[in-house]
């Protein structure tokens, strides 16, 4: 069945839902493993580089929730 929308509906198939709650638990996990490991490093360079990374999964599960919030955080 092809439906040609002059504008692409504003919504959220069961499975593009089901793929962004498996994104968001990815990225909050590793966000979390992220700030454990990190107070357990000694070295200042891969302490940045956790940081770094760990930044990296806050951004992912903010831009998550954005898109989840309807937009309203953009």
């Amino acid at each position: 069945m092809n439906v040609n929308y002059p504008e692409v509906p504003n919504i959220i198939s069961g499975k593009d839902l089901d793929y962004l709650k498996d994104m968001f638990e990815w990225n909050c996990s590793a966000y979390k493993k992220a700030e454990n490991c990190k107070n357990q490093v000694q070295d200042p360079e891969i302490r940045a580089m956790i940081e770094k990374a760990g930044q990296l999964f806050s951004n992912h599960v903010t831009t998550i929730l954005s898109i989840l919030g309807g937009g309203q955080n953009e």
